[in-house]
C-alpha cells in the first residue's frame, strides 16, 4: 500500500457521496440529506457539482455503469473533485453483506456512500486526453475485429446473394480496420509522451503496436503501481483457496479483460520467440504444470517487466 492509499484510508474528514448513474440520469446522496436527482447532461452535471460546493472535502462514489458514467467522471475531475469508480458486483456483495435485498436508484446512491464510507476505494486519475483519444480508438479497432469473427463465421455456410453481401463487409470491415491501424500509428506520432511510451514497450519482445497501445489506454497505472498489485489488476495473479487441511487450486479471476485478453496472445507469441521467456514457459511444462498455467505465468512476467520499463528508464533488458 503505498502513501496515497494510507491517506485514503485514514483521513476522517471526507465526505462520501453516493452517485448513481443511469441513461438519462444521476442520483445522489449525502449522508445526513435527502437523495436527489439530476439529468444526466452537461447541465445536469453543472447542478450536482454545484451542491458539491459546500461540503467538507467531498468524494463521489459511483459504479461502472457502461459508459454511461464517463462524461459524468470526465466533469468532477475537471472540477477538482474526488471520484471514485467502482465495480458493480463488489457494491452488489456489500449490498448482500448489509441483508439489503430491495434496489431502487435512490436506494443504490444511498448504497454507494456508506460503500465509500467503509471500503475508501482509491482516487480516479485524471485522464490524460491524448490516452482518452488513443482508448476510444481502440475500442472502435476491437469492435470492428468482432464484426469481422462474425461476419467470416457467417460466410462460411452462406450462399449466393447472401454470400455476396456479407463478403462485401467483409472487405469494409477490413479496410476499417487497416485505417483505424493506421490512425492509432498516427496518434502516436503525433503525441510524443505516449509515443515514446509505446516505442519504450516495444523493446521486449512479443509486445507489438496493438498490446504497446492497449497498455497505454486501458492501463495508466503501469508503473506506478507494484508487480503484485499490477497482476491483480489485470487478472493474472493466483489466488488462493485454502480451508483448514484443504489446498485448492489457485486460479486467476477478475481484472480487466481487455488486456488480459490482448496480453495473451502476446505471451503466446513471446513463448515462442523470446528467449528468456520461452525458457521459462519450457521450465514450467517440464515441472508438470498445465500449459495454460504456464501461459499465465509467461503474461506475469510480461507484465512486471513492462512495469519495471516504464517506471525505470535506466533499466535494461538483458
Amino acid at each position: 500500500m503505498n502513501s496515497h492509499c494510507k491517506k485514503e484510508m485514514t483521513d476522517p474528514s471526507v465526505t462520501f457521496v453516493g452517485l448513481d448513474v443511469s441513461k438519462a440520469r444521476l442520483d445522489s446522496f449525502v449522508p445526513g440529506g435527502k437523495p436527489r436527482a439530476d439529468d444526466n447532461t452537461p447541465k445536469g452535471h453543472a447542478a450536482f457539482i454545484k451542491r458539491l460546493q459546500g461540503l467538507q472535502n467531498p468524494r463521489v462514489i459511483c459504479e461502472a455503469s457502461g459508459g454511461y458514467e464517463r462524461p459524468a467522471v470526465a466533469a468532477l475531475l475537471a472540477a477538482g473533485t474526488g471520484i471514485c469508480v467502482v465495480p458493480p458486483g463488489r457494491v452488489r456483495h456489500f449490498a448482500l453483506a448489509e441483508g439489503l435485498l430491495a434496489k431502487t436508484d435512490s436506494i443504490d446512491a444511498q448504497l454507494l456512500a456508506r460503500y465509500g464510507d467503509k471500503i475508501r476505494p482509491p482516487l480516479e486519475l485524471p485522464a490524460d486526453p491524448a490516452a482518452v483519444r488513443l482508448r476510444e480508438m481502440l475500442d472502435y479497432r476491437r469492435l470492428i475485429s468482432d464484426r469481422r469473427v462474425a461476419t467470416s463465421s457467417q460466410l462460411d455456410v452462406a450462399q449466393g446473394y447472401l454470400r455476396e453481401g456479407l463478403q462485401a463487409q467483409l472487405a469494409a470491415l477490413k479496410a476499417a480496420l487497416r485505417q483505424v491501424n493506421k490512425d492509432i500509428a498516427a496518434h502516436l506520432k503525433a503525441e510524443p509522451a505516449l509515443g515514446a511510451k509505446a516505442k519504450r514497450l516495444r523493446q521486449l519482445c512479443g509486445v507489438g503496436p496493438v498490446l504497446a497501445a492497449t497498455l497505454l489506454a486501458y492501463l495508466p497505472e503501469l508503473g506506478l503501481l507494484g508487480d503484485k498489485t499490477l497482476a491483480s489488476l489485470v487478472g493474472v495473479a493466483p489466488h488462493p483457496c485454502d480451508s483448514g487441511k484443504h489446498r485448492g487450486k489457485r486460479r486467476i479471476r477478475g481484472g480487466r479483460a481487455v488486456v488480459r485478453d490482448v496480453l495473451y496472445m502476446a505471451a503466446v507469441t513471446a513463448s515462442t520467440h523470446n528467449t528468456i521467456l520461452s525458457a521459462l514457459y519450457q521450465r514450467l511444462t517440464a515441472r508438470g504444470k498445465l500449459p495454460k498455467v504456464a501461459m499465465v505465468a509467461v503474461m506475469r512476467k510480461m507484465l512486471s517487466v513492462l512495469n519495471r520499463m516504464i517506471a525505470d528508464p535506466q533499466f535494461s533488458l538483458a
